[in-house]
Order: C-alpha cells, then sequence, then structure tokens
C-alpha cells in the first residue's frame, strides 16, 4: 500500500503546493490547517509521514511536534517554516523532528526529503543535543549514514554571514568531513557516535567534528588525493581499488581549497574547518 501523509499548515496555498508536488510519488496526501485538527486525525489514522508549519494559530508546529512523538512516536516529522530562526532550528532538532527546511522550497528537495523519511526510518536517539545555544550548536549522532543526512538537511538550514556559494561550498566540505568520520573513524557502526558542533564567532564560523576513531597520519595516506605520489596526482585511486575503498579520496585536498583553516589534533580524530567572514577577511588584507 502507499504511503499516507498529513500536511499541517494554515495556507490553503502551501496545501495546493504540497498536493501538486507529492501527486507523482504516489503518496495519498492529506491537509488539516491547525495542530488540533492534525492530532484529531492522527488518533484516528495512521499516517507514514507529517509535515508540518512552525508558526499557525493555537498549537504551533513545534508543540504538535512533541505531541506526536507522544501519541505516535513511530512517525516522522518534518518541519517546514518562513521564519527560520536559530530557535525554530534547535527546537526541532530537540524534539526529535526528522528534517526542517525553510520557506520557499523547491520541489526537488521536498521529493528528496520524503522519499528518505519514508524509505530509512530514523531512531529516536540517533541524534542528541549537547549545547543548543544559537552561537554553540553541538550534537552527537550516531555513526549511520542515514543519520549524517539528516543533519546536513538541518545544518543546511543554519544561517551564516558569508554568500551563497561559500555556504555552497562550506556545506560540501563539512560533508566530506562527517562521511569522513563515520565511515573511518566509526566504521559504520552505529553503536559507536561522532561529535559535531557549529562554533559562530564575530568574525568566523568553526565546524567541528570529532570521531570515535583511532585517528590518522598525514603520512600514512596513501589512499587519498592529499598524499598521493609526488608527480603522480592520481596515484592513490590504485591504492583504494586495492583496498577495496569506494571512489573518491579527494575529501582533504579539496577542504583544504574551500576552508581558510583547517585544523586536526594530534591524534587525527578531531578537526576544526574555520571560515572567516567577509568583514573578517578584509581586516586581515
Amino acid at each position: 500500500m502507499s504511503a499516507r501523509i498529513l500536511v499541517v499548515d494554515d495556507d490553503p496555498d502551501i496545501h495546493a503546493l504540497l498536493l501538486s508536488i507529492l501527486k507523482d510519488t504516489g503518496c495519498r496526501t492529506d491537509c488539516v490547517s491547525s495542530g488540533e485538527e492534525a492530532l484529531a486525525r492522527l488518533q484516528s489514522v495512521r499516517y507514514d509521514l507529517v509535515l508540518s508549519d512552525v508558526q499557525m494559530p493555537g498549537i504551533s508546529g513545534l508543540e504538535l511536534l512533541h505531541h506526536i512523538h507522544k501519541q505516535c512516536p513511530a512517525t516522522p516529522v518534518v518541519v517546514m517554516t518562513a521564519q527560520n530562526t536559530p530557535e525554530n532550528l534547535i527546537r526541532s532538532i530537540r524534539e526529535k523532528a526528522y528534517a526542517y527546511f525553510s520557506k520557499p522550497f523547491s520541489p526537488e528537495a521536498v521529493v528528496e526529503m520524503v522519499n528518505a523519511a519514508l524509505e530509512r526510518p530514523a531512531g529516536r536517539d540517533d541524534i542528541e543535543v549537547l549545547s543548543a545555544r544559537p552561537g554553540w550548536i553541538a550534537l552527537r549522532l550516531r555513526c549511520k549514514m542515514e543519520t549524517a543526512d539528516r543533519l546536513l538537511r538541518f545544518f543546511r538550514e543554519i544561517q551564516l554571514d558569508i554568500a551563497e556559494k561559500e555556504q555552497n561550498d562550506i556545506a560540501f566540505a563539512f560533508r566530506e568531513l562527517l562521511i569522513n568520520a563515520i565511515e573511518h573513524g566509526g566504521r559504520l557502526d552505529p553503536e559507536k557516535t561522532v561529535d559535531v558542533a557549529c562554533i559562530r564567532l564575530s568574525g568566523a564560523i568553526v565546524y567541528q567534528v570529532r570521531d570515535p576513531g583511532e585517528g590518522f597520519s598525514f603520512d600514512q595516506l596513501a589512499h587519498a588525493a592529499v598524499g598521493s605520489q609526488p608527480g603522480d596526482p592520481l596515484s592513490h585511486v590504485a591504492v583504494r581499488e586495492a583496498a577495496g575503498l569506494r571512489p573518491g579520496g579527494f575529501g582533504i585536498l579539496l577542504m583544504r581549497k574551500i576552508a581558510d583553516e583547517l585544523v586536526y589534533n594530534e591524534k587525527g580524530n578531531e578537526v576544526l574547518l574555520v571560515k572567516y567572514t567577509p568583514a573578517e577577511r578584509m581586516g586581515q588584507s
């Protein structure tokens, strides 16, 4: 049977838009205009996914999220809002939202997110909040690729004081750090965890990633482009093939070009990625 989705929003235009976007997914989509209506509907109908706005009369979307996870703990909830604030983002993570995205949104992003939520149900303890201050968001997540994808959706919504292209670049670099930590440091073991943080300073954004692994030395990275032999920038490809590793190995090399600073601890299992804001870069020039 096809999945069933509940849309909760007090804007009829959003109902029409999401019905149009989701019509080709094969899902059955119902729409209600308030949190109260949603809770009443959830008492009689089993939904596989809920998409909820934040700002609504009566019960807000974040209050609804809390109630749903008490009433229907297995039902994933995606939060959507036109008011993308650090407070809304942090509370969405605390209340175990599956994902969070701001309006306006693209049809492609909605379909991708819906498919992910329906195909890979998330454990409620996959992401733990360690610090919830807007200037210091710190989380602990299980070493699962699907959890990394969820976290990246949250972190992409953090508003940064840099240009859009730089935001996309830094999101790519953070993704590489996170995937490496989960795959190599955590060995894709869901019983192990990775700690991450996004720290906002007056002149910089700092991403911190710490994995549970034994670390590495830059002298032992023959499988990565950064450790390729002089004069042969692709020598790591053969090393990866022989070791049965997935294609790639360009992460650290690319991150060095994107980040203003990339600093590893002595053990090699913790890294800081620093991106200066435009005002700070101008002050240094």
